[in-house]
């Protein structure tokens, strides 16, 4: 053996050696255990079976997909039990992520996603994906993750596709679905509509503005919403305001006059501001609910004021166009200045220092716009059909955490997820983006050529938009089809789903005239929440049946409700079984002062780098020793240069092991020492204890045992003593082997490489330590 390991020398070989061997794939494996030491079957006749949680197909890996270590760990010691193990891989098109990636990229170029047909841009984003979807692969090989490529699957695969259609279309038939218009959440940046679990919120000091609303003060952070006000709302338990309730009340604007209702409702708290609200349905979530829960005192039928783009309209001619914060300024300063029919400002008071939580969109940080859209939704508690067990979603995937058919293993997590789900709204699956799957939804277009929207480029690459009717004049429909971009059908517009209407499921969208597809797609998480269904069921025959339930789905705990949840609410609906078994959920990769990691302070981590300087072995052990499921972990250099002491340590040990079997010291005894059988004693707990841990998804005790074991007992105690001759060096080279194969799940690489030397001295004779037995009792 060389005098020292080198991991950037070794590494791309041994993964090579495993690639070659076929060593991933459970189809092989059976028969790769029995030629590594022509031995009989020893596989369990149990399966284990994780799905990678899908990385971003454009992107390299970060920090937290390094954590995939922990699915490594599990799988390789579960191949090594003899169970029929597959770990299956697989890359998202994130859906969001990449178009808005993409746009960047446009933006640079002088161009935008308004320059080009959907259909076009589409192919644009798919080419661009493809040219760096080999990049996240590529570097998980790096890392040594053992998942079986020959079971690769994109998010955007035909049949994946067909699979996620195939469940939208039996939702529909099951009455889960609906369209509705409803206050969604928008961001006008990335031009899409959210559900409320991509809605973060952030602590925001902003001024609330006190002003004059006819005989009352009203207190809002947002006067520019004030074109789409229906009413005043007070608490009816407010002594201050009692003798208005119910009444109509003459509200002065500087631009004309207006009359209103006020309302009770117990949603109005007594000590915000003033104690009275205005009322702007479809701007603020509250109100919409307030102006639902109050239609019959309302007579005024709201209007929306900020369109999809964050401008104003349906306001005064001076306000239109104006963005949020422009039209903010602009009402203030003609409230500041305007004097009403009794002399008085009608801007009465600033608070400069009023704390609040703001919405704002998970991907670009921009404040959510409330925007009153049509879209699709999933009924979560559908409570309608109570003997269709399969209707109420929401209580399916409680019943799995109740009978513990699926465990969170993350203190606390459970609750959390057992908090979404008995809160839970309908969910919104409408995304108004090009890259990602179409819903599978046609409009009707005869009679209702008024009240669809479309937003086309025309044969002279100008992109044009209004009333179909308008377009009809001038334009074709073939035309408009196949240059679209969007299109925004009235709620009232009738629309067919392909699995109820003949002359959709017998002829394509394109030949249908009295039809216009829908150009919303699908939430990404609508169709990663099926993934360990989908992934199993198109892939290779037999795969559903042999590996569904899957046995863990290993992720971050910040995705606990956005991924996790949704993968049990249709997981459940489609196959009547938990998707998973165990949820182990890893936390936050902090840097080693325990700060969350950002470009903007230098110490994010990258992985590769890591790798190349310290080996990918050592990177592993560090993530993993002493890591608990739900709990942030700190990392640094420090931890990494440790990792990598051990895995020199392991180096030299097997070195000078087996330095001592070929020339033993004068003093060592080849077999049958006194202190044997206590030597086994001790090595057999130190096998119980690694294997209990393992199996019991406990991986940061079992990476940390097996360090202090190997560093403090087999090399600092074992070796010194099989010098002295109080072992045997038989007993110490069985340890070495025992060692090696618990260390190999966690340091995969360098175990591996000291394998094939020992393989080459015929000090063992299993060909791949990859697919040896996990030892169980030695004597």
């Amino acid at each position: 053996m060389d005098s020292r390991y080198n991991s950037q020398q070794t590494e791309d070989e041994i993964y090579t050696l495993w690639e070659k061997a076929d060593a991933f794939n459970p189809d092989s494996v059976k028969k790769l255990r029995q030629e590594n030491d022509n031995k009989q079957d020893s596989s369990t006749g149990e399966q284990f079976s994780i799905i990678l949680p899908p990385p971003n197909a454009n992107d390299p890996l970060h920090v937290g997909h390094a954590m995939y270590t922990i699915e490594d760990v599990l799988v390789r010691y579960h191949r090594m039990l003899g169970d029929d193990t597959l770990w299956l891989p697989g890359t998202d098109h994130a859906g969001i992520e990449t178009q808005f990636v993409f746009e960047k990229k446009l933006k640079k170029e002088g161009k935008s996603r308004f320059n080009f047909d959907r259909s076009t841009l589409y192919q644009m984003i798919w080419d661009y994906v493809q040219e760096n979807s080999s990049v996240a692969t590529d570097q998980m090989k790096k890392l040594g993750f053992s998942l079986d490529w020959s079971r690769f699957k994109f998010t955007l695969d035909k049949d994946i596709v067909d699979n996620v259609v195939e469940t939208f279309q039996l939702l529909y038939k099951d009455g889960l679905i609906y369209r509705d218009l409803k206050l969604v959440n928008y961001c006008t940046r990335c031009g899409t509509s959210y559900s409320e679990l991509e809605v973060n919120h952030e602590d925001k000091i902003d001024p609330l503005y006190t002003i004059q609303y006819g005989p009352l003060q009203v207190s809002t952070v947002r006067p520019e919403t004030i074109f789409g006000d229906v009413a005043v709302a007070i608490n009816p338990n407010d002594d201050r305001y009692k003798q208005y309730i119910g009444k109509m009340i003459e509200v002065e604007f500087p631009w004309g006059n207006k009359t209103m209702p006020v309302i009770a409702d117990n949603y109005v708290d007594p000590k915000f501001g003033t104690g009275a609200v205005k009322v702007t349905p479809y701007h603020d979530q509250n109100d919409f609910q307030m102006w639902e829960t109050h239609k019959s005192e309302i007579s005024e039928v709201p209007v929306p004021v900020i369109n999809t783009s964050g401008k104003i309209y349906n306001a005064p001619k001076k306000y239109n166009g104006l963005g949020v914060i422009n039209a903010r300024a602009a009402v203030l300063e003609d409230y500041e200045a305007y004097k009403d029919s009794q002399g008085r400002s009608l801007l009465i008071s600033i608070d400069k220092k009023y704390s609040h939580s703001v919405g704002v969109c998970y991907r670009c940080a921009k404040p959510i716009e409330p925007l009153p859209l049509p879209q699709l939704f999933i009924k979560v508690a559908d409570s309608s059909n109570p003997k269709n067990k399969k209707s109420n979603l929401v209580k399916r995937a409680l019943e799995s955490l109740d009978s513990g058919e699926t465990k969170i293993h993350g203190a606390g997590r459970e609750k959390v997820l057992r908090h979404w789900l008995k809160n839970l709204k309908d969910w919104n699956i409408s995304r108004q983006i090009v890259w990602g799957i179409p819903i599978p939804v046609w409009y009707k277009i005869n009679d209702n050529e008024d009240k669809i929207i479309v937003s086309f480029v025309d044969k002279n690459k100008v992109y044009q938009t209004g009333k179909l009717s308008k377009w009809l004049e001038t334009t074709s429909l073939k035309e408009i089809k196949q240059n679209i971009q969007s299109i925004s059908a009235d709620i009232s517009v009738p629309y067919s789903v392909s699995v109820e209407d003949p002359k959709l499921t017998t002829t394509t969208e394109k030949d249908v005239s009295d039809y216009i597809q829908e150009t919303d797609t699908f939430d990404t998480w609508f169709s990663s929440s099926q993934w360990p269904v989908a992934t199993l069921k198109t892939n290779k025959k037999g795969d559903f049946e042999r590996f569904y339930s899957t046995s863990v789905m290993e992720t971050g705990y910040d995705i606990l409700p956005i991924w996790v949840m949704r993968m049990m609410l249709l997981g459940n609906y489609l196959t009547g079984k938990t998707p998973f078994k165990n949820v182990y959920l890893h936390g936050l990769i902090r840097d080693e002062k325990g700060k969350k990691m950002s470009k903007s302070k230098g110490n994010v981590i990258n992985p590769l780098e890591v790798k190349e300087e310290f080996g990918a072995d050592a990177l592993r052990m560090a993530l993993v020793i002493r890591s608990t499921p739900g709990q942030d972990k700190s990392v640094g250099k420090p931890d990494f240069k440790a990792a990598r002491n051990l895995t020199n340590k392991i180096w030299n040990a097997a070195r000078f092991t087996t330095l001592m079997i070929e020339n033993p010291h004068e003093t060592s005894v080849l077999k049958n020492a006194p202190g044997d059988a206590e030597y086994f004693v001790k090595l057999n707990s130190i096998i119980s204890e690694i294997s209990k841990h393992l199996s019991d998804l406990k991986l940061g005790l079992a990476a940390e045992v097996i360090y202090n074991e190997f560093w403090h007992w087999y090399c600092d105690i074992c070796i010194e003593d099989a010098k002295q001759g109080k072992i045997s060096l038989e007993v110490l080279k069985v340890g070495l082997v025992t060692f090696l194969k618990m260390l190999h799940p966690f340091m995969p690489f360098v175990t591996e490489s000291i394998w094939q030397e020992l393989l080459k001295k015929n000090i063992v004779s299993e060909k791949l330590l990859i697919v040896s037995d996990w030892p169980t009792q030695v004597s």
